[in-house]
């Protein structure tokens, strides 16, 4: 694809057969996604050879980080399809000026996680254990995380620029080379092999920033090398006002989204400890494992949304549709998959994290719950995306805000005052439904006001 007298001639989100294109956009982002759910499954199987407590830390840290990598994702989000509408119109200058304003605002955004980190860790796990040890492992463990997370923001959005041009394949090789170099340190560093200190919970945390930095430095030069598409210049840059409202127009609602995961998280936690620190725990360990299982979906919709936006801005429905109906078809699959293996062996799940007999059988019938709503999530998933490449991503964001909040957190709420902690994992299947049918209802009005609009090609 090349750009003359600024203007950007069609590339292959706008010619190529769309099953074929999906699957050579979404396959390199799938692999790699599969790559970071191991490497954080790897992180928290280490870190329980360490203790107990020391996976219970590590398991309450995910709703800071979840809202770290929310505000990167979030902005990400809305610079692909930014990035991708522009390139569909032929508009390669506004392109360029998007992308810009999208590294400023990573920057912006790291400034705001360095100040976190410095004085916001032990509060935050303080309001949800007494536990000494934990507060202690966890303090270790989320400063480094915080104070450290600018690879983790040049990662995400110099990957989102190469996902917007359909580049899907460098970014995958960025997520492998800072997944292969966590899974490589996480053992050497938590248990001090080779000569290094033992640093345990710290060392899993410097694992995992000195990968993301990894990852941020490749991403970087495989735009300037290779992402010709996309003119960036510091000397001209300007703040505009209005390419920041377009970005955060698309990107807050994925922000919220996935803010309102670390509410539901922590408080869920809240409710579990009340019962135990290993339902905390089992909680933790249904987490990582089912980001094996989701991770694929969403390196799946991060392929479909630049070829959604692009081909609305091209004003191809037919492409619009038929990349719907592969991605759905594509994520059931996937998704019914991980339904049927957390089904037959959660024993075996759980058995990677050193887990004790008690937590084994609470966590067995965890599992087995929690998975029944996996085919349902992945119709929501798909559906939500979108809703986040057509420019309704509020849609998505009144959907998570009713699946989390209004439903799931008060649904486990009154199941826990039953005394028995295995009825509280039944409130994610209860969720579920619920977003299924929101899904629909929205879908229903966005394709009425949007996409019945688009011409047939």
């Amino acid at each position: 694809m090349s750009e003359t007298n600024n203007v950007v001639v069609e590339n292959k989100m706008g010619v190529m057969p769309v099953g074929k294109l999906l699957l050579n956009m979404s396959v390199p982002m799938m692999c790699s996604m599969l790559v970071q759910a191991l490497y954080n499954i790897v992180d928290s199987i280490f870190v329980s050879r360490i203790c107990e407590d020391a996976l219970t830390a590590v398991s309450m840290a995910f709703p800071l980080q979840s809202v770290l990598i929310a505000m990167g994702a979030g902005m990400g989000v809305g610079v692909n399809a930014l990035v991708s509408r522009a390139l569909g119109e032929k508009n390669g200058d506004r392109a360029g000026r998007v992308a810009e304003h999208g590294v400023f605002l990573s920057i912006c955004t790291y400034f705001v996680f360095l100040i976190v980190g410095l004085t916001c860790v032990r509060p935050f796990y303080a309001g949800q254990t007494d536990s000494q040890a934990i507060i202690e492992y966890g303090v270790e463990y989320l400063s480094v995380v915080c104070c450290f997370s600018f690879g983790v923001f040049a990662q995400f959005i110099f990957e989102r620029l190469l996902q917007s041009t359909g580049r899907t394949f460098f970014s995958m090789i960025t997520q492998m080379i800072g997944a292969i170099i966590n899974i490589i340190l996480d053992p050497i560093l938590i248990f001090g092999l080779l000569g290094m200190p033992k640093m345990g919970v710290t060392g899993a945390a410097v694992a995992t920033v000195i990968g993301q930095i990894a990852a941020g430095i490749a991403a970087c030069i495989f735009n300037i090398k290779a992402n010709p598409e996309i003119k960036m210049s510091v000397k001209t840059f300007k703040i505009d006002g209005t390419i920041i409202k377009s970005i955060y127009s698309i990107g807050v609602p994925s922000i919220i989204m996935q803010s309102i995961g670390s509410v539901m998280v922590y408080g869920l936690n809240k409710i579990l400890i009340g019962f135990s620190s290993t339902a905390v725990a089992v909680f933790g360990v249904y987490f990582k494992l089912q980001s094996f299982v989701f991770m694929p979906i969403f390196g799946l919709n991060n392929g479909l949304i630049p070829i959604m936006s692009y081909n609305y801005g091209a004003q191809k429905r037919k492409r619009m549709m038929s990349a719907l109906k592969w991605a759905m078809l594509l994520a059931i699959c996937i998704m019914t998959i991980g339904a049927i293996v957390f089904e037959l062996i959660p024993g075996v799940l759980l058995g990677m994290f050193n887990a004790s007999d008690y937590m084994t059988e609470m966590g067995i019938k965890a599992l087995r719950i929690i998975a029944v709503h996996f085919p349902v999530a992945a119709c929501c998933i798909v559906v939500g995306s979108v809703f986040q490449s057509l420019g309704r991503a509020v849609y998505s964001m009144i959907n998570s805000i009713m699946r989390q909040l209004v439903v799931l957190l008060p649904a486990a709420y009154f199941l826990a005052l039953s005394g028995d902690v295995n009825n509280v994992w039944w409130a994610f299947p209860i969720a579920e439904i619920m977003s299924g049918l929101v899904s629909l209802i929205f879908f229903i009005k966005m394709y009425r006001d949007i996409i019945v609009k688009v011409p047939l090609e």
